[in-house]
């Protein structure tokens, strides 16, 4: 029973992360015209999107182990599926924190690239999350 609401707990933070990264792009895209305030809380709660996936995505993984003493046994279709996965979170997270820290000084069309890229980062790695559950 434990297991299972483990799993679900995971599970739970893991969606609203998804939900995260790939909402507050598309959000961020139509309110592109009032830079500053507005865009740069975007840019965080879109970093705090990326970290929530990073920990609960860490978090299956130690589920796994907790219970079962090993890691889940990932290959072909699953394994690729989690290192894009691993690699869009990676990105992602390092283009919020750039966004963050630098876009004051960017051009209008800079800040505008960044979010379609952080946008199409996060519907990647939602599209790899549905190989990673069904090949896994």
């Amino acid at each position: 029973m434990f297991e299972n609401l483990n799993y679900a707990i995971v599970q739970l933070a893991h969606n609203f992360g998804a939900a995260a990264v790939v909402v507050l792009p598309i959000l961020a895209l139509y309110t592109a015209e009032q830079a500053g305030p507005i865009q740069h809380r975007f840019a965080w709660l879109a970093g705090l999107g990326w970290a929530v996936q990073v920990v609960s995505g860490t978090g299956f993984g130690a589920v796994s182990y907790y219970y079962y003493e090993k890691l889940p046994d990932l290959h072909g279709i699953a394994f690729a599926a989690l290192l894009i996965k691993i690699l869009c979170a990676a990105g992602g997270l390092g283009i919020a924190i750039l966004y963050v820290r630098r876009a004051a000084d960017w051009t209008a069309k800079r800040r505008r690239a960044a979010w379609k890229l952080l946008g199409s980062l996060g519907i990647t790695a939602l599209a790899a999350a549905a190989f990673l559950r069904w090949f896994a």
